[in-house]
């Protein structure tokens, strides 16, 4: 068992966020998790649910005081090109927000979703996340930044077909990098991957790519 952490979490309620929290629970962790009013109902029961604007910090702030660790998965559903400006609207907005809450409320571990890259494509998905990495490192919060690509799991199964091409593409030295970079991890990886490095905070900021985050099974 590890040592018992106070967790808060945003973005409890979505593809990642409603399977990681019963995995944190069950190492023992108090999770506090943040929803909106008309989602009040898809709040895992393993955790205490706080009601706040995740678009604005100060409507969540208190619930954060006390906190261990701030895991941020805020984030555009079924993300694709055709949301950039959600992705500027949503994604930079709350990463921003988490950023400076998290850091006025001296939290010791900062977590955040990221996105690998570079990437041919979803460059306005991509541009988001970079940057809430940059407002990250310029915090000086001590942090955990992941960079998957795509999530497999239920309802996310069609990339199944390309795995073929990513093993071939990992056997070629000039499609290798980035083969590995822009590689498959399943949801199973991911909620693993999370508490893992939950357990074990960083000092200063962490980089994790794809394939470091499939080394943590």
């Amino acid at each position: 068992m590890t040592a018992r952490q106070r967790i808060f979490v945003t973005g409890g309620t979505g593809y990642v966020g409603s399977r990681v929290i019963p995995a944190l629970y069950a190492e023992g962790h108090e999770v506090v998790a943040l929803f909106r009013s008309s989602s009040r109902s898809k709040v895992p029961s393993s955790c205490i649910p706080a009601e706040g604007n995740a678009l604005a910090g100060d409507s969540y702030r208190h619930h954060v005081r006390g906190a261990d660790t701030f895991l941020h998965l805020v984030g555009v559903s079924h993300p694709s090109p055709a949301k950039a400006r959600e992705f500027m609207e949503i994604d930079l907005k709350a990463g921003l927000e988490a950023i400076r809450v998290a850091r006025e409320s001296n939290v010791n571990h900062f977590v955040f979703m990221s996105v690998a890259h570079p990437a041919p494509v979803m460059q306005a998905y991509i541009q988001a996340r970079v940057e809430c990495e940059q407002a990250i490192v310029a915090s000086h919060l001590n942090s955990t930044i992941l960079r998957p690509w795509y999530i497999l799991g239920p309802g996310h199964r069609w990339p199944y077909v390309l795995l073929p091409f990513y093993k071939a593409g990992e056997l070629f030295p000039k499609t290798r990098d980035g083969a590995l970079r822009l590689g498959l991890l399943s949801i199973h990886e991911i909620v693993n991957g999370l508490v893992h490095v939950i357990a074990n905070p960083s000092h200063g900021v962490r980089v994790l790519e794809t394939q470091d985050i499939r080394r943590l099974q």
